[in-house]
């Protein structure tokens, strides 16, 4: 049995989309499921769209999500090299080949000359826009002109393309994992550029070669590219290579929340969220693409939601690590339609896996986001505590520094607004005994501060939840954060007492 290879092959170009970080995802997890090998391949043929800083772009995006390429740009294997540039003159040899095999062609036309086809075509009432067996033959290659032109052409150094040669009204057929036999004619399939004039193979061409030579056992790819399906199937067959075609199989796209169409970057910008999985500044514009990592999400999250966006393990748990996904994974369980995009839901992983993670995975995280406000963390031990106790209110880690900044930095404002209303006398003198009561206390803990607190207030015959906002208000500044005792107990003694003071000063 061959050893399951799989690939995720992007193009560095800019920004990768929640989509392309979930063909990432499932390609990965499909191999550690087969004890299998998972490739990246940088597919950078196309220089013309070549973004500077894309590729390693990519390779961060997929180690924080700890989907780990085994060969790649950065550890290469036996297959070396992985990026396409870098395996220019394979692609040529394999171009001619086809070519005197008869299943492709040279094509001298000049890209103005097939504008003024496709016009002419138009003027005629023609929808078929297509180079392809329709208009072909009245076009300038090697199979309308005699032998002996397109050599002299070829020997002048005439620059040319390599096409594929489809054959008109074909059915081609494959077997999708995920959506079963599938049917395509090859009617609507042109003869797709092969190789380029500057010697740079397309796309087709090279997913072909790179997936032969690589020995991948499977292709998996987003629904996108179904329609140049005939093409690489018609490709593995020219070559004599169909015994060595991978499986297929095409994930669904990630919708728009509305489910009206593919989820895309203007989407993310209009409804107020990232469809990136890390920030991202493009160098040609210096426009900054917002990231989830950047917002707050936790990697485990991150790829526990994306996961489930497409696929389940037919029961009701939704959270799983990453290992646990691997472990469950299957293609087969991938839906063929697609996942609409749920930020509330994503959000909702985010809040679970804070959570249900150590304080210690996601600390230094949340220390830079101190640090950044201007609040250097000296007391580790102090930090985890407070991190311990606020992180069930917290969604995002950027949440943390809202919900936590107050045991660090006393706050500049105090909400006596929701204070006076209600204030009184009997009120002015329980918060005077109990800071005196506060100060004179042994064991500064929860537990024995709610005591005191609940003592004092029966001797004074006042109700403790009339007295619990005032003191939160006391400390935090506002009418949030965890326990009040809590708080107190983690702000200590002296702070304490003086918040209680100052407010008392404010309330006089």
């Amino acid at each position: 049995m061959k050893k399951v290879r799989v690939r995720f092959a992007p193009s560095p170009t800019g920004a990768l989309h929640l989509g392309g970080i979930r063909t990432a995802l499932y390609n990965y997890l499909f191999a550690k499921k087969n004890n299998g090998d998972f490739v990246l391949r940088i597919e950078d043929t196309d220089q013309s769209r070549f973004v500077e800083g894309a590729e390693q772009y990519i390779i961060d995006c997929l180690n924080w999500c700890g989907i780990r390429p085994d060969e790649g740009p950065s550890n290469e294997g036996a297959y070396a090299p992985y990026r396409q540039s870098e395996r220019k003159t394979l692609y040529k040899k394999y171009a001619e080949e086809l070519v005197k095999k008869g299943h492709a062609y040279y094509a001298f036309d000049l890209p103005e000359e097939i504008e003024a086809m496709r016009e002419r075509l138009r003027s005629e009432g023609t929808n078929n826009l297509l180079y392809g067996h329709f208009i072909r033959m009245k076009m300038r290659n090697s199979l309308s002109l005699p032998p002996e032109e397109t050599e002299a052409l070829l020997e002048a150094g005439s620059p040319f393309v390599i096409r594929i040669k489809i054959n008109g009204n074909e059915s081609v057929f494959f077997n999708d994992m995920i959506r079963g036999e599938i049917e395509m004619n090859t009617n609507g399939v042109d003869d797709k550029v092969l190789l380029k004039a500057d010697g740079m193979p397309t796309y087709h061409l090279a997913v072909v070669v790179d997936d032969y030579l690589m020995k991948i056992t499977h292709a998996f790819r987003g629904e996108e590219w179904l329609p140049s399906s005939p093409v690489h199937i018609l490709l593995w067959k020219y070559f004599g290579w169909e015994n060595q075609m991978p499986q297929w199989a095409h994930f669904p796209l990630i919708l728009k929340p509305d489910g009206n169409g593919k989820l895309s970057k203007r989407d993310g910008d209009r409804l107020g969220f990232p469809v990136f999985a890390m920030e991202w500044k493009d160098p040609n514009t210096g426009e900054l693409m917002k990231g989830f990592k950047e917002l707050g999400f936790l990697p485990e999250a991150f790829v526990n939601m994306l996961a489930m966006l497409g696929w389940n393990d037919g029961t009701e748990k939704e959270i799983f690590s990453l290992d646990e996904l691997a472990e469950r994974f299957s293609i087969e369980r991938v839906h063929s339609s697609g996942a609409k995009f749920d930020f509330e839901k994503a959000k909702w992983f985010n809040h679970e896996w804070i959570k249900k993670l150590d304080v210690g995975s996601w600390k230094q995280d949340v220390k830079k986001i101190f640090e950044e406000k201007g609040i250097v963390i000296t007391d580790e031990i102090k930090f985890e505590k407070v991190l311990a106790v606020i992180k069930d209110r917290c969604t995002l880690l950027t949440d943390f520094w809202e919900q936590g900044h107050f045991f660090f930095v006393r706050p500049t404002a105090i909400d006596t607004a929701s204070l006076l209303p209600k204030w009184n006398e009997h009120k002015n003198l329980f918060f005077n005994e109990l800071s005196r009561t506060y100060r004179l206390i042994g064991l500064w803990n929860a537990t024995d501060l709610e005591h005191a607190f609940k003592e004092i207030a029966a001797v004074n015959q006042l109700k403790p939840g009339e007295l619990m906002l005032p003191l939160r208000i006391m400390l935090v500044g506002a009418k949030y954060g965890p326990g009040v005792f809590d708080i107190a107990a983690l702000l200590g003694k002296e702070e304490t007492l003086k918040r209680v003071e100052y407010t008392l000063s404010l309330l006089d």
